[in-house]
């Protein structure tokens, strides 16, 4: 194996790609594998087909059934001050950031939704979710949701379509519904027909954050989806919000959310709408806002996608700073991996150039401590949170 994979390994990546593996090897998905590299030595599962070949769960130890139960209970007690604050909806495990390559864990109050995104990570669905029951003895109902596609599980974007897609593992079956609390605010998740797990749970402390900015301004809240952004704008005092999503059912489950919370007072308007083509139509007509939420979903999957993605990134940018007011806000932000921080900063220059205005960037955030990034694996970085003043360039 080449001496960059050493290197690699012995910092802790948790990936082996299947080009760095002897072609003579054949073995089923989920078999535990011994991966000795030069000196370095590790145990890894074994995936018979896609790009990553092995996945590195330990290098002390082959991974057991007490193993994982302190893997999942070091995991539950790094969430400890997102309980403390009464936050009830969060990741659990995060795959390779909590050191469980491929498995995610939401949880949504008493509930928690696994996600395997490979054929050799679903073989441990089991013995995950009956330890996870050993760590919070008060977990009613573990369930599977099934994945489009076996990916990396660094993105925050998978999508459900219907109860096919979850599998009752432990206890209760899951609900069709679960109400859960984020900083006050309260969120009606549909477990079984939802987007991913129900919520992006990701952008919590972002949604706090533009909150804080809100008061007495007009904003436009695009890829909206259940309106989470806008309920904290509502909450800041904003003046007036629009939430734009194309999705299907969206207005509605926005309108559920705006109910719960008491916030559905005349201030709140739901367009169901493509977001580039209703922004093209604000910048022809000048309308504008003083604060722009633009919260897309991801524009690429694959390295191959990464520069058509920076090209949607400058023209959704360039079309939102166009519909905002002079010093206004616009509030951006990236789940692509493929795209990093500064090829997203650069996006954001380019957008300027393309709308004639000018960004001055106040606040950059990633993401929050349910969603761990170890230094040794900067694929696991993949959320881009920024705020900026816009100005009319000079």
């Amino acid at each position: 194996m080449p001496s960059s994979l050493r290197e690699r390994l012995a910092q802790g990546h948790p990936w082996v790609y299947r080009d760095h593996v002897p072609s003579h090897v054949r073995l089923p998905s989920g078999a535990w594998v011994i991966v000795r590299c030069s000196a370095w030595r590790g145990y890894a599962l074994w995936d018979a087909e896609g790009p990553i070949a092995l996945r590195i769960f330990s290098t002390r130890r082959l991974p057991d059934t007490a193993w994982l139960y302190e893997r999942l209970t070091a995991a539950w007690d790094l969430r400890t001050p997102l309980r403390a604050a009464g936050v009830t909806a969060y990741r659990w495990v995060f795959g390779e950031g909590d050191g469980l390559p491929g498995i995610v864990v939401d949880r949504y109050d008493d509930v928690a939704i696994i996600q395997a995104y490979s054929a050799g990570t679903l073989t441990l669905v089991d013995d995950v979710a009956a330890a996870l029951c050993r760590v919070d003895p008060t977990v009613r109902s573990v369930a599977l949701r099934k994945t489009a596609g076996m990916r990396s599980a660094t993105h925050e974007d998978d999508e459900g379509d219907g109860d096919e897609r979850l599998r009752s593992l432990h206890g209760e079956p899951p609900p069709r519904e679960v109400i859960v609390v984020e900083h006050g605010i309260r969120f009606a998740v549909a477990l079984h027909a939802a987007q991913k797990t129900g919520l992006f749970l990701d952008q919590r402390e972002n949604r706090r954050f533009v909150e804080g900015l809100a008061r007495g301004r007009t904003v436009l809240n695009c890829f909206a989806y259940t309106g989470g952004f806008s309920l904290y704008a509502l909450r800041g005092g904003a003046q007036r919000v629009i939430s734009v999503d194309i999705g299907k059912g969206l207005a509605a489950a926005t309108a559920r959310n705006l109910a719960l919370n008491r916030l559905d007072d005349g201030r709140h308007h739901f367009e169901t709408a493509d977001c580039f083509e209703l922004l093209e139509q604000y910048a022809a007509t000048g309308q504008r806002f003083d604060l722009v939420i633009l919260d897309p979903p991801a524009f690429a999957r694959r390295k191959e996608s990464r520069y058509a993605a920076q090209r949607a990134y400058v023209r959704l940018n360039a079309l939102g700073m166009q519909c905002v007011n002079p010093g206004g806000l616009l509030a951006t932000a990236s789940c692509t991996a493929q795209v990093g921080p500064e090829a997203f900063r650069e996006a954001l220059a380019a957008a300027g150039v393309l709308a004639d205005r000018r960004l001055r960037i106040i606040h950059e955030a990633g993401q929050p401590l349910d969603h761990p990034v170890p230094a040794h694996f900067p694929e696991g970085r993949y959320l881009k949170f920024v705020v900026g003043r816009v100005e009319e360039a000079v």
